[in-house]
């Protein structure tokens, strides 16, 4: 099993992804895709007059606050325009593919965070009127039913909580969960990025190894939305998934390029 996260970034080569996992499938590979979509959702939320609001945690992590009119627009950006713009593609290359958001059959299951400490503008806040949370069960029963059927799931948050709610999980930390929960032989996380950089954005400096034993120590080199990159990847390490990688989604054939050795390889 290979998992493969790819970020929402708009310049990343979807039809190139789309046909390396074409390739892949007739080579018997059995893989599952998680994507992203948060570039595609500030705008339409700019559009609809409800503008993103980010918030730092007190552990330093930039978060989306999700209000409840946040959580709608980010279902209808994921769930709807991109999770279907996969599967239109997907399906016009000949993958019989399945969108999925996490909430569904609670594929990625969780609890919802009743309240969120945060500081703004220097001031510690605490945030109640939140829907997010941490992805911490996989529908795995769900999912082999699919795959073992011949159908190709394509997943995306939001997931549930215990109580059935919606809540706003991280992709690539979901990502990492599912990587964890199947075992995976590898986890490859795709963006606009040709790996982990030590000097961001001076993509010659890119990080071409590093130890698993020695995965968080490199958290130090992650700008903004690597963070949670890095955190998934340490997750995914410490649930004993074989190996990460970190590569650039802008390139032909990028999952392949990655499993020859590309990108930052954690492992």
């Amino acid at each position: 099993m290979i998992v493969i996260k790819v970020g929402g970034g708009k310049d990343l080569n979807i039809d190139a992804i789309v046909a390396d996992i074409v390739t892949l499938r007739g080579a018997g590979r059995e893989l599952l895709l998680v994507h992203g979509g948060a570039e595609t959702t500030n705008e339409v939320a700019e559009a609809l007059g409800h503008p993103p609001e980010f918030v730092t945690s007190e552990s330093g992590y930039v978060s989306r606050r999700t209000d409840r009119r946040t959580l709608e627009i980010f279902e209808m950006v994921y769930c709807g325009q991109l999770n279907k713009r996969w599967v239109e593609k997907l399906q016009t290359a000949g993958v019989n593919a399945v969108g999925l958001s996490g909430l569904d059959g609670r594929v990625f299951e969780g609890t919802r965070k009743e309240t969120l400490r945060v500081r703004i503008d220097g001031k510690r806040m605490v945030l109640r009127d939140d829907w997010t949370g941490t992805v911490e069960r996989v529908n795995t029963h769900l999912l082999r039913t699919l795959l073992d059927a011949g159908y190709f799931p394509v997943l995306t948050p939001p997931g549930a909580s215990d109580k059935g709610e919606a809540i706003n999980v991280d992709g690539d930390r979901a990502a990492a969960m599912v990587a964890a929960a199947f075992h995976a032989e590898a986890l490859i996380i795709l963006s606009n990025v040709p790996g982990l950089l030590r000097a961001f954005p001076d993509e010659s400096s890119l990080i071409r190894e590093i130890p698993k034993a020695k995965a968080n120590d490199f958290m130090q080199f992650a700008e903004g939305r690597m963070k949670k990159k890095v955190m998934g990847a340490v997750e995914a390490i410490d649930e004993g998934v074989h190996k990460v990688i970190f590569a650039d989604g802008r390139v032909e054939a990028p999952i392949s390029a990655a499993l020859a050795g590309g990108g930052t390889q954690i492992g």
